[in-house]
């Protein structure tokens, strides 16, 4: 969340579905050349997901890949996680989860 940080940051501002957000890294976190896997509970639009690779890449780290609890997958997240490699370890393909 953004302003939670103390000392200097970096900021990454994206779009939401229903507005904008922002996520922040301290400065110092991610040297250049750091491979940074991005690890997260559920990914469902990819947005958020894709922000944080932004923000790896703006400090000048390098996104090795990302990796899921759970995928929306109904809601197509890889398309805008193109490019990356991408592990889930529970998969739904519809919103009916029966």
């Amino acid at each position: 969340k953004p302003g939670k940080l103390p000392y200097t940051t970096s900021r990454m501002d994206y779009a939401l579905e229903y507005g904008m957000d922002a996520l922040e890294v301290h400065n110092d976190a991610i040297k250049p050349g750091d491979r940074t896997l991005i690890v997260d509970d559920l990914v469902a639009t990819g947005g958020t997901a894709k922000a944080k690779a932004d923000l790896v890449e703006k400090e000048g780290g390098i996104v090795a890949g990302f990796a899921f609890v759970v995928e929306l997958a109904f809601l197509n997240p890889r398309k805008k996680l193109e490019g990356y490699e991408v592990l889930s370890l529970i998969s739904y393909d519809s919103e009916d989860s029966e």
